[in-house]
């Protein structure tokens, strides 16, 4: 696309939308707080399961390699939880501030790091159980294609998808 071609962001919306800036940011905030409400309780549920693990009795029969995915995979799950709440906790901390626009983006920009840790929990999860029950070679080829399908989905296809437009700023 040309930048010709290209509308300004701010006159498409006041066209299009007939939004203000403040309305554009309470739309993305929106928008991000409901993103986060899909996501929140499925990483809350894993991180939860993977809290347990440890206290099953076939937990101590992993060998070494297991429990350190295990560790790298909670870890990463307890990371994902954290980041995926933050958000919230940065609201929390800057009512009635006036920062909603630096809240957006940086709530943006944890919540994205918060997905690719959860992605890799989720691979790090596959790889584990399929691990127990059928092997390693199992486990290995459900970790990576666990990984595979969400750096797909969740990296490529988004990347393919925006492709050609231009981020809509806020200044």
């Amino acid at each position: 696309m040309s930048t010709a071609a290209m509308v300004s962001c701010d006159a498409w919306n006041r066209d299009e939308r007939d939004e203000t800036r403040t309305q554009r940011l309470d739309r993305n905030w929106a928008t991000l707080l409901q993103e986060l409400r899909v996501v929140l309780t499925g990483v809350q549920l894993l991180t939860g399961f993977l809290l347990t693990l440890p206290f099953q009795q076939r937990f101590t029969a992993l060998d070494h390699e297991l429990r350190l995915l295990y560790l790298a995979t909670v870890c990463c799950s307890i990371a994902a939880t954290v980041l995926l709440t933050t958000p919230v906790a940065l609201h929390r901390m800057t009512f009635r501030r006036h920062m909603l626009c630096k809240l957006v983006a940086v709530s943006h920009r944890v919540t994205m790091v918060g997905l690719l840790l959860l992605g890799a929990a989720v691979s790090g999860v596959a790889t584990m159980v399929f691990d127990v029950i059928a092997g390693r070679g199992a486990g290995v080829a459900a970790g990576a294609a666990t990984a595979t399908t969400w750096v797909a989905l969740w990296v490529a296809l988004p990347l393919v998808a925006r492709r050609g437009t231009r981020a809509d700023v806020l200044r």
